[in-house]
């Protein structure tokens, strides 16, 4: 049974649709290259990431859905408004 939890917390977190990590990122009035520098990784990363280009691996994506997480409870708006597109 043990080894079923690990499994379950090795799995990468979910990350919001990339349009919406934008969203949250301007909502908090983030630059790109704050949010970058946060996580250790260059600007274009966070670029792709956005565009849907690509999708961050751990450990950068732990730490980016936390990111996106804490912006989602500070500005809940912008997920209602998301999901009403």
């Amino acid at each position: 049974m043990d080894h079923a939890v690990d499994e379950l917390l090795r799995r990468s977190p979910d990350l919001p649709p990339p349009a919406v990590r934008a969203l949250l990122r301007r909502a908090h009035r983030l630059t790109q290259q704050e949010v970058a520098e946060a996580l250790g990784v260059h600007r274009i990363q966070v670029v792709r990431w956005e565009g849907g280009q690509a999708e961050p691996r751990n450990p950068h994506r732990r730490t980016y859905a936390r990111l996106l997480a804490g912006l989602a409870e500070q500005h809940p708006e912008v997920l209602s408004r998301a999901e009403g597109d």
